[in-house]
């Protein structure tokens, strides 16, 4: 990667709402020449790679995905969201067939992850225009802090608030872990391919991105979003489980929404007279 076309990070506002929503959307980052490129490469498929392979080792230079990657707005973005150097968990090639008439049910990609201070990414690539009846990921934002085993969440159907994607040709998404997505059936009379990589990090998630507009109010507006789907009382556990990955990756203790983890960490060491 050139002087030219280093990492372009995330800002703090951006950061909060990937914290917030658990996805972030770079629509049409990835050029249209390599989003040509990108469907015959798919087409013939991409052999597995060991499990916490370095990058530089699974995609060497000059290979498709290591351009993918070296695209500025998709390398600011992994760094700032997973920092410098992470490993690749796995990949897949994901095609749905023109009126293939069937859709993944809803799942989050974690089973057994618990991690409240840490997180995997996973980056989706779209080299085409996806239309409504191409069947795009469906996700449910706001999910991913929500603990739940793989597929349990399967039976749901229509939450209040879903995201069915649309998007322009070389649009890259990047997803946390347990978000909750699935593959709609694809209605259409055209082939949809889709690439997924997830990436494990290799240091600690803390100020990875550029935080001069820490002190921004917008952040604070991003991290109090709440979602049509939430219930009214329990839907407060997400933003309390918010405040908590907030505080593990800027470093900040203090930092709460509406007192709600102050509340519960009080400890007085005092004992009464």
């Amino acid at each position: 990667m050139t002087k030219s076309q280093q990492p372009t990070l995330l800002s703090s506002v951006r950061m909060a709402h990937f914290v917030a929503h658990g996805s972030l959307r770079l629509d049409a980052a990835v050029p249209a020449e390599t989003n040509a490129e990108a469907i015959e490469f798919l087409r013939r498929g991409v052999p597995g790679v060991p499990f916490g392979s370095k990058v530089p080792d699974a995609y060497p230079e000059g290979s498709f995905p290591r351009r993918l990657l070296d695209i500025p707005a998709v390398a600011g973005a992994l760094r700032s969201l997973v920092g410098p150097d992470p490993t690749v968990d796995h990949h897949a090639v994901h095609i749905r067939e023109p009126r293939e008439g069937q859709a993944q049910p809803l799942h989050g990609d974690a089973i057994i992850d618990v991690r409240t201070d840490a997180f995997d990414v996973q980056l989706m690539y779209y080299p085409q225009d996806v239309t409504l009846d191409m069947g795009g990921t469906l996700s449910v934002p706001g999910s991913h802090l929500r603990r739940t085993n793989e597929s349990d969440t399967g039976r749901y159907q229509n939450l209040l608030g879903q995201s069915r994607l649309v998007c322009p040709a070389g649009t890259v998404v990047f997803l946390h872990h347990g978000l909750w997505h699935g593959g709609r059936r694809n209605d259409s009379d055209e082939v949809r391919y889709m690439f997924k990589i997830r990436f494990n990090p290799t240091v600690r998630q803390r100020r990875l991105w550029d935080t001069s507009d820490l002190g921004d109010p917008r952040v604070t507006e991003e991290l109090s979003t709440t979602f049509p789907w939430y219930e009214p009382a329990t839907g407060r556990l997400e933003l309390y489980n918010r405040v908590l990955l907030w505080r593990s990756l800027t470093g900040d203790a203090s930092f709460d929404l509406e007192r709600w983890v102050t509340r519960v960490s009080n400890r007085p060491q005092e004992s009464a007279a």
